[in-house]
């Protein structure tokens, strides 16, 4: 008797398709993890580059206003020694002003009247000034970098200052420097040379989020909003951070402090610019490795057509067999096309005996091996299952008396035997649903469910007497120790109740032993 067998799918074809979606899938994923780690890298390079840059930068601005607090200092020191000399004034302030390009002016002002400038501004002699630099330097008496401020001029400066003492110790005055922020001067070139046109630039702000430095003119003098970048720096921090502009573009930023001046300088360059490169390289990559795929493709449709025709030889063989056993089995195999039928059915086989060994192996996991009763893995599991169903039961730990003084006199293979003995006499009191498990040594469990406190003390009760009036072989007679707890009378926590019935234990083998202890209190 022949049977004609259901359609099913052409191996070749199988192969085919099998082939072309992994390398399809090797393909994208290659090209996606590529990507990746490169995008990782480049966000992590510009991120330790821009925080490099920002650092030096950082570094060079704290040297530049340390120069220049310097040179204030030195003409300070010419001052103070011939204060009463007009002449002598009007020459330091020109020489102070035009030898290094650091001030945009310089002023000296002697008794709160300014008393000489550069460039001159004869409006301003013998008059007071009220600036916010000027007030904040005369307060002070210090040698002083000021908060930035704004001029009557409009113009956003600092100034840096340094006091006037006579011999004595009186305070005479202050000279100082301006520093136009937004105009051409030594602080200003400085931080404009280190512009960036590949979307990397770099801003300034002062301890108050006020932007001093922008390559935008526009952004100077407002101030910075709130984001990661702004209120970590402006806590004087240092590092890296990704976020987002005013345009809410992501960004990659470095930040450090200028400590002398309290401003935060940033370095930062767009995630868009970051990644223009690697996305090009992307391209090209592909690009190449398109006809090296289109051939890889066309070897696998022609190795696949030789691949399939031993394996149909042979499944069509298989199919001219007409053993009745061979044909319920393959009437059960759910395969997906001819050819697998057989092939299916020997994997069913070895699924087969990998089950039986999987079992055997659960049960050598879950089982004692001495004992042949439940380790702790496995009374863990069916504790949790009566919980689950909230099953009360009564725990009962069970411990052998001086069972170290069996193991002493007789040996360990004596000892074996009575506790296989033991686990003979619990299992024989025990009924159908109850648990007996060894937990350790000479440590057993007994759970009863749906057993309160008092009727598990009787089952124990009668568990200890049996076991007292036991003669076993080789040792004689051996007692054992009972601790009671019950879930959830105890404690609904199964680690507390197990902590309930150890201290009961221990309080049975601290009153003499040979005894049995149900835990106190809920």
């Amino acid at each position: 008797m022949r049977y004609r067998l259901l359609p099913a799918l052409n191996l070749r074809l199988l192969i085919l398709l099998l082939a072309l979606t992994a390398s399809l899938s090797t393909l994208v994923s290659g090209f996606y993890s590529t990507y990746q780690v490169q995008k990782e890298q480049l966000i992590n390079y510009t991120l330790k580059s821009n925080y490099a840059y920002a650092r030096k930068l950082a570094s060079a601005t704290d040297s530049f206003l340390e120069a220049a607090m310097q040179q204030v200092a030195y003409s300070a020191k010419i001052v103070e020694q011939q204060i009463e000399d007009d002449n002598l004034l009007k020459q330091e302030v020109i020489r102070l002003n035009l030898q290094t390009n650091s001030f945009n002016s310089v002023v000296i002002n002697k008794g709160g009247i300014v008393v000489a400038t550069s460039p001159e501004l004869p409006e301003l002699i013998n008059q007071p000034i009220s600036s916010t630099g000027a007030l904040q330097a005369a307060k002070e008496k210090r040698p002083l970098i000021s908060n930035p401020y704004m001029s009557v001029a409009g113009n956003l400066i600092i100034f840096i200052s340094h006091p006037l003492f006579n011999t004595q110790g009186d305070y005479l005055g202050y000279i100082g420097g301006t520093l136009y922020l937004n105009e051409p001067n030594t602080l200003n070139n400085l931080l404009e040379q280190h512009y960036y046109r590949q979307g990397t630039y770099i801003y300034v702000i002062d301890a108050n989020k006020r932007i001093l430095y922008h390559p935008d003119p526009k952004y100077v003098g407002l101030y910075a909003g709130d984001n990661s970048i702004i209120n970590s720096v402006i806590a004087g921090k240092a590092g890296t951070s990704e976020t987002t502009n005013r345009q809410g573009e992501g960004m990659l930023a470095g930040f450090a402090p200028v400590t002398r001046a309290k401003w935060r300088i940033v370095a930062q360059r767009s995630v868009r610019a970051t990644l223009t490169s690697l996305d090009l390289l992307i391209v090209e990559v592909i690009k190449r490795t398109l006809p090296q795929a289109i051939i890889t493709f066309i070897l696998i449709g022609f190795f696949a057509h030789f691949i399939s025709r031993p394996l149909k030889q042979l499944a069509d063989r298989v199919n001219t067999l007409d053993d009745p056993v061979s044909f319920e089995k393959l009437k059960n195999v759910k395969s997906w096309y001819f050819e697998s039928q057989r092939l299916k059915l020997a994997m069913l086989k070895g699924v087969n005996i990998l089950q039986m060994q999987i079992g055997q192996l659960r049960h050598d996991a879950e089982t004692d091996p001495l004992t042949n009763t439940h380790n702790r893995r496995s009374l863990n599991g069916l504790l949790n299952q009566l919980m689950v169903k909230q099953t009360p039961f009564a725990l009962l730990e069970i411990d052998i008396d001086f069972f170290k003084r069996v193991n002493d006199t007789f040996g360990h293979g004596v000892g074996d035997e009575a506790l296989k003995s033991l686990t003979n006499i619990i299992k024989n009191l025990s009924r159908k649903d109850d648990i007996v498990a060894r937990i350790g040594g000479e440590e057993f469990v007994l759970v009863l469910p749906n057993e309160s406190s008092e009727s598990a003390l009787k089952i124990a009760e009668r568990l200890r007497m049996t076991v007292e009036s036991t003669n076993m072989k080789t040792i004689g007679f051996i007692t054992i120790s009972i601790g009671i707890a019950t879930w959830p009378k105890h404690s609904n926590d199964i680690d507390q109740v197990y902590k309930c019935a150890d201290k009961a234990l221990y309080h049975a083998k601290e009153h003499g032993r040979n005894r049995c202890i149900v835990a106190q209190g809920d």
